[in-house]
């Protein structure tokens, strides 16, 4: 390994690695399609819809809730088709944090890294906090004992390889997508549209049935609304994994942000409707309640909900693991984290990168506060939302020519609309609880204090996220 001198580039520094490095750094190839991809997509959201955005109706009532959902479907949606095009233009693991890096240089795609890190290391832990309701609700008994077993299984089943477990993620995604369709089939015959509204209103301004907590309810049950879509972004994090990214990767991201849009709307309607905003929006399994409110108690329709219903909660804390692995693999692979973190077993998996967050995420479940996980995992997200969406148009003006074999229609505009409504999400998730700035302000600065004083000056330039600076380096020296 040789230093490379000063890039002169937010003054950073590169170091040239040999073929080892990069061999004990390998992926596996071609491990899924479009098909999967989507079904990724799916996976990684669908706990949302168990469990989460409920707390929502306690921030806004159902009608906050509603325009807050709206909101958030449209920044998602505007921000799936600008990633559409970054991901098929750039396929590397390292997703959002290369989009940012070549946009922004090695500052910018270092924030917008570690920020996905944020969401993805946390966001486990707060699901992990839902299996243990649901499973206590089933079986009588969660706590610890449930996040163990989880994390110990899945990060398991991840090791192994990640064919098998995208193969079998798939599976339990397609059991979860059924129980919701039993669920919205069973709440039908009970839906009355003054459930959705049983909300009492407060002393707050413009408050009333619809929004029962006023104007600023609305902007409360932003972070919650978040929760019916937060880290479909991921998808392109198994770009390297991938057949054919060029092709695949828009197919998978807008698929699968199609199916989410549906589920999100049939969940708020019919689950609220059904039951009562009031009996759920304080629920760890929101769902199964829903049921036994609607029916007077416990029926065949609950315990179908509660027992095939954990597939959801699982699928997304199954697929997330994948997705916080793989980002750290990628800013590790890079320099920018310790590099051994980015080692691979025999069967192409960061090893390292899947156990050391399962064992932090295990010790952040034990609060066993996932309402306020949730608020520190979205503001996380919101923030890479922000920089994922000027990365989008820096490179529509920087690199016009750049090959993009998908392009987002409507272009600078549609990303702008995602970047407008992603700021206005990043000043909603402090908002309602200030612990998530001061939490996700902590561990920011410690990854920024680790990034500026040690690992800006040891980054790997031939790093697949770093490669195209050095070619631009040489085309500009022959050019000179």
């Amino acid at each position: 390994m040789s230093r490379g001198e000063r890039r002169g580039v937010q003054g950073v520094e590169y170091e040239h690695v040999g073929a080892e490095y990069l061999e004990r750094r390998q992926l596996k190839k071609g491990a899924a399609g479009w098909v999967l991809l989507a079904g990724l997509g799916v996976a990684y959201v669908i706990s949302g819809d168990f469990a989460g955005w409920n707390f929502g109706l306690a921030q806004g009532g159902w009608g906050g809730l509603l325009i807050a959902t709206l909101l958030m479907a449209t920044m998602y949606t505007t921000m799936v088709l600008a990633l559409a095009e970054l991901s098929s233009a750039i396929p590397v693991a390292g997703a959002g944090y290369g989009f940012a890096r070549r946009a922004m240089g090695p500052w910018g795609g270092f924030l917008t890294g570690t920020a996905i890190l944020i969401e993805y290391a946390i966001a486990p832990a707060a699901i992990a906090t839902f299996i243990g309701a649901y499973v206590e609700s089933l079986v009588g008994f969660g706590g610890p004992l449930v996040y163990l077993f989880f994390y110990a299984l899945f990060v398991g089943i991840h090791l192994y390889g990640v064919g098998e477990a995208l193969k079998l993620m798939f599976a339990i995604t397609a059991v979860a997508a059924l129980a919701l369709v039993v669920f919205v089939i069973g709440m039908i015959p009970q839906f009355d549209a003054a459930n959705l509204f049983d909300i009492a209103p407060a002393d707050a301004a413009g408050a009333s049935e619809f929004l029962p907590f006023g104007y600023l309810g609305i902007w409360a049950a932003l972070p919650y609304a978040i929760w019916f879509f937060l880290a479909i972004e991921g998808v392109p994090l198994a770009a390297e994994e991938t057949r054919d990214p060029a092709t695949d990767m828009p197919k998978g991201l807008i698929g699968g942000m199609l199916v989410l849009l549906v589920f999100a709307a049939l969940i708020l309607i019919f689950g609220p409707g059904g039951a009562g905003s009031a009996a759920i929006q304080d629920s760890g399994n929101p769902l199964v309640e829903a049921v036994q409110a609607a029916y007077g108690g416990p029926n065949l329709l609950s315990g179908f909900i509660n027992v095939v219903g954990l597939a959801g909660l699982v699928a997304s804390f199954f697929s997330i693991i994948f997705a916080y692995s793989r980002q750290i693999f990628a800013l590790s692979r890079a320099g920018y984290l310790p590099r051994w973190l980015s080692v691979t077993n025999r069967r192409r998996v960061p090893w390292v990168a899947l156990v050391v967050p399962g064992v932090i995420g295990f010790l952040l479940s034990l609060s066993g506060q996932g309402d306020l996980l949730i608020l520190i995992a979205v503001f996380g997200a919101t923030i890479s939302y922000v920089l994922m969406m000027l990365s989008h148009i820096i490179l529509r003006y920087k690199e016009p020519e750049m090959e993009r074999p998908y392009r987002t229609p409507g272009g600078v505009l549609t990303s702008g609309v995602a970047l407008m409504l992603a700021c206005a999400a990043v000043i909603a998730g402090f908002l309602v609880d200030p612990r998530v700035l001061v939490g996700t302000a902590i561990i920011y600065a410690i990854l920024i204090a680790y990034f500026a004083f040690y690992s800006r000056h040891h980054l790997v330039a031939e790093a697949p996220e770093e490669e195209f600076e050095a070619v631009q380096r040489a085309e500009a020296e022959l050019s000179g």
